[in-house]
């Protein structure tokens, strides 16, 4: 194995100088974003942040969603969203396309994060 090789990457340590993190949340991570393993603490606080993987996230209501979809994270809403809304200054886009079909009413959704595909808006 390479000499520079330090990990597969799918977990990344995000170091919290926020609010406290509840482990399953969506966290943003500079210009991408994961999803918290575990409970991280508030403002001085790390854990473990998954930017690989299929997890269940909450969802704007109102748009279905279909399988391969692209989505981004709406900041402000705290939701994953279609790209049929406009991204706002802030939002993460490219970090995640829909794992498995949602109706409009469903509130949470399945979805496939790709952090080598992100822009801040």
């Amino acid at each position: 194995m390479a000499k520079t090789y330090l990990r597969d990457g799918k977990v990344l340590t995000f170091a919290n100088s926020g609010s406290a993190i509840a482990s399953g949340a969506v966290v943003k991570m500079g210009n991408t974003v994961g999803v918290a393993l575990q409970d991280i603490a508030a403002t001085t606080g790390s854990g473990p942040v998954a930017v690989d993987g299929v997890f269940l996230v909450p969802k704007t209501t109102g748009v279905a969603w279909v399988a391969g979809g692209k989505l981004f994270w709406d900041v402000s809403a705290g939701k994953f969203d279609t790209m049929a809304a406009t991204p706002a200054t802030g939002d993460v886009t490219g970090a995640a396309i829909v794992a498995e079909a949602a109706a409009s009413s469903d509130t949470t959704g399945y979805v496939k994060l790709t952090p080598g595909n992100t822009d801040i808006a």
